[in-house]
């Protein structure tokens, strides 16, 4: 953990300090029965045909020491766009967040819903053994395994990995614990990577990915090459180069003085001084980000339902997009998934209303309440946010302390400590929301929402085949949220990139972590 500002050489005044990312990926699932081949690039096509060759260099901010290149446990932006250069799942989300086969080929229920065959394509891993059933078997046991906190653990939950089996060398036949009708999403889980069977040290890592390792420094870089053999083609990159800079000025100076030709995480005021000005390129994911401060609904205040509606009744929404914001997102409704499939857009949208906030409180016991709000400079928005709440609880006579974390440990320290905090959360589907954030045995349940009840309906909306009738159990669980939920959702932001305008190929619909977000294997230089 490093809490205190450290030089870098490659850029002057950069501090290495830790930024972790809540994130994961959102949408549609889907019973996809058929495979496909790789997904089509949907870059910059000004710059012609695509040219081989060149190194990218891409700044991302980063965690220090506790950077890792083991998939699994992969929670930083600059870890998830490091392992996907490295490895492959058998699934990932398209810019629609429905599942798109990746090393499957296919997948395909049974009558019941509660087993699936997949079928892996031909694909070898870097030492150039082939990506076996053996393989996937082994990388889905050791993310669920029981002494380990490994973020898809919540998603692959469903799976009865011991009864699981390979069939042949290319074929898995998974076992469910029950019906399962978007196992699909199951495959394409945040952070489901597959190693090669065995493996357990990631300091020199073999994926199967589009890039090779070439070396690594957790807080500084990491150098990749061009895997040749990858079954998806080759990358039109020689190398790749990720190099950590934590300050969003730090990565804008890098890519304005050349020495980076890709920014990740810029904010929306550096997008509006940049924008047609021809020196950078800037790309906007849309609406990528879910903007909220999370209730912690276990303990005071907000063990008290009228205290969590109060709070909704807090929020001018409007305010905080165009402050927080500078106007780069859309206005929030308490639920997570805003155009996504399943996402209840029949709900009224919540506007700002003081006197009923103060009447709630009153109910509650709770006039004059002084509640700690936590947040930290990791996230572009989050600090103007803290600030403009503050100003609006005032109205209904709540004083907001805002209490700055620091960003080496901010997720984690919010994730189980504190009553109220500034959160974000990047796309994936409605369902993985669920099952990582607000089931009772969620790993990352930045809220403590934990209520049988509620896990019920999850499985229920699990084992129901037909579409509308799974939606109709999704909207009676957003119902109770909106209703009670700890989420005070507010916007959805934009996400926001920079390169070089020498870059092409960065796919400009892609939400953040989705699977032509990051993806490197498609980008080259002109």
């Amino acid at each position: 953990m490093h809490d205190g500002p450290a030089p870098d050489s490659r850029f002057p005044g950069l501090r290495r300090r830790g930024f972790l990312a809540a994130g994961g990926a959102a949408g549609l699932g889907a019973l996809a029965l058929t495979g496909c081949t790789g997904t089509a690039p949907s870059g910059d096509a000004a710059g012609g045909r695509p040219r081989r060759g060149g190194t990218l260099r891409a700044a991302f901010a980063g965690g220090g020491a506790e950077e890792t290149l083991d998939p699994h446990r992969a929670n930083l932006f600059a870890d998830v766009a490091r392992a996907k250069a490295l490895f492959d799942k058998l699934a990932d989300f398209g810019a629609d967040l429905s599942a798109r086969p990746r090393l499957a080929a296919s997948w395909e229920p049974n009558a019941g819903l509660d087993r699936w065959t997949v079928r892996l394509r031909k694909a070898v891993f870097h030492h150039g053994k082939p990506v076996t059933a053996r393989d996937v078997l082994y990388s889905y046991r050791r993310i669920a395994d029981p002494r380990q906190a490994f973020r898809a653990k919540a998603s692959l939950a469903p799976l009865d990995l011991t009864a699981s089996r390979a069939v042949d060398e290319r074929t898995v036949e998974f076992v469910l614990k029950h019906p399962t009708a978007e196992f699909p999403d199951l495959l394409a889980a945040f952070g489901a990577y597959i190693v090669p069977d065995g493996t357990k040290d990631f300091t020199a890592p073999v994926g199967s990915g589009p890039f090779r390792f070439v070396s690594f420094t957790p807080g500084r870089s990491a150098v990749f090459r061009r895997h040749e053999d990858y079954w998806d083609g080759p990358p039109h990159l020689e190398r790749l180069e990720f190099l950590v800079a934590n300050e969003e000025s730090a990565r804008l100076n890098a890519l304005l003085g050349g020495q980076v030709e890709y920014a990740h995480e810029l904010t929306p005021t550096t997008a509006r001084t940049h924008q047609g000005k021809g020196q950078i390129e800037i790309v906007r994911l849309r609406n990528s980000t879910m903007q909220s401060f999370a209730m912690k609904t276990d303990r005071p205040p907000f063990d008290d339902r009228r205290v969590r509606e109060a709070f909704f009744l807090l929020a001018d929404r409007r305010e905080l997009v165009a402050g927080a914001l500078s106007g780069a997102g859309e206005i929030g409704n308490d639920l997570f998934g805003k155009g996504y499939q399943y996402y209840a857009d029949d709900l009224p949208q919540r506007r700002p209303d003081p006197d009923r906030a103060r009447h709630l409180l009153k109910k509650a016991g709770a006039d004059g309440l002084r509640v700690t709000l936590d947040t930290s400079a990791v996230a572009a928005g989050f600090t103007e946010a803290a600030a403009i709440f503050r100003d609006q609880a005032a109205k209904a006579g709540v004083r907001v302390k805002v209490a700055m974390g620091s960003k080496d440990s901010y997720w984690q320290d919010t994730l189980d400590s504190g009553t109220l905090c500034c959160y974000r959360s990047g796309a994936m589907p409605l369902e993985s929301h669920f099952s990582q954030r607000l089931l009772s045995t969620s790993t990352t349940n930045a809220t403590q929402w934990r209520h049988k009840d509620f896990d019920a309906l999850y499985q229920q909306a699990q084992s129901t085949r037909n579409t509308e009738d799974r939606a109709a159990v999704y909207a009676r669980m957003q119902r109770r949220l909106y209703t009670e939920g700890g989420f005070l959702v507010w916007g959805f932001a934009d996400w926001i990139v920079g390169t070089a305008r020498t870059v092409r190929g960065v796919d400009r619909r892609a939400p953040a972590n989705t699977l032509d977000w990051a993806r490197f294997d498609r980008v080259w230089l002109t």
